[in-house]
C-alpha cells in the first residue's frame, strides 16, 4: 500500500484557507487513485510539534548510550516524525506565506526532521527522490518581475531545505493574490486571484494523478 504524508499549517480552516483548499484537492485525487492507501495527516496549526530544544538537538548528534532521560524523550519524538517522513511514498505540504516566510509551526516540524547523518548529509538517505508537493499560497504576488520579487522567502527557503538538504523531488503549486477578496485596495485583482486559485486546484489534481501513476509504475 502507498502512504501519503499530508501536512497543513494554515491558521485558517476549510475554504477560508487557500493552501488547505488546494491540499484537499490534491488529497482527494490521490485517494481516488490509491483507495486502499494510507494518509498520515498532521495539522500543525491545531496540533503543533514542539520547537527544537537543546536536548533534542544534542541527542541527535551524540551516542544514545550517553543520553539523559530528557534527551532520550526528545529524540524519540524527533524519530517519530522522521519515521513518518521516511515511510511516505509522497509528501504534501500546505505552506502559506506569513510575513514573507513560512508559519513557525512548519519551521518547527522542519527543524525536527532535518537530522544530519540520517535525513541530511548522507548519500544513502531514504528520502532521496521522494516527491513532495508544496502548496505555497500568498496574499499578494512575489513572482519574478513583480515589485515584491525580492521578498519571496518561502519557495527559496523550502527549496534549500527540502531539495538541497533532504534530496526530495520538490514541486510548488502557488495560489496567489489571496487577499484580493478581503482588501478593497486589491479589488481589481480579484479576477487574477480567481484564475490563480482555479489553476492551483487544477494543478493539485493533475500533480496528484501524475505522482500516483509514477509510484504505481
Amino acid at each position: 500500500m502507498t502512504t501519503l504524508l499530508h501536512l497543513d499549517s494554515s491558521l485558517f480552516s476549510g475554504d477560508a484557507s487557500s493552501s488547505r483548499a488546494v491540499t484537499a484537492a490534491f488529497r482527494r485525487t490521490w485517494q481516488e487513485h490509491h483507495p486502499e492507501g494510507t494518509v498520515i495527516y498532521r495539522d500543525l496549526a491545531t496540533n503543533p510539534v514542539p520547537h527544537l530544544t537543546a536536548d533534542a538537538h544534542t541527542a541527535g548528534q551524540t551516542d544514545p548510550a550517553t543520553h539523559t532521560p530528557a534527551q532520550a524523550t526528545a529524540l524519540a519524538h524527533r524519530l517519530t516524525l522522521i519515521d513518518e517522513l521516511e515511510n511516505a511514498d509522497a509528501i504534501l505540504i500546505g505552506a502559506p506565506m506569513y510575513n514573507y516566510s513560512i508559519p513557525s509551526t512548519l519551521k518547527a516540524w522542519l527543524d525536527n526532521i532535518v537530522l544530519v547523518g540520517r535525513t541530511a548529509g548522507v548519500e544513502s538517505s531514504r528520502l532521496k527522490g521522494t516527491p513532495v508537493t508544496v502548496v505555497a499560497s500568498r496574499g499578494g504576488s512575489y513572482a519574478p518581475g513583480t515589485p515584491r520579487e525580492g521578498y519571496e522567502y518561502v519557495q527559496n527557503y523550502l527549496t534549500a531545505v527540502l531539495a538541497d538538504a533532504l534530496a526530495l523531488d520538490v514541486n510548488f503549486i502557488v495560489p496567489e493574490l489571496t487577499m484580493a477578496v478581503h482588501n478593497p485596495a486589491m479589488s481589481q485583482l480579484i479576477p487574477l486571484f480567481e484564475a490563480s486559485r482555479q489553476q492551483a486546484l487544477d494543478d493539485a489534481a493533475s500533480t496528484a494523478k501524475a505522482i500516483a501513476h509514477r509510484i504505481a509504475a
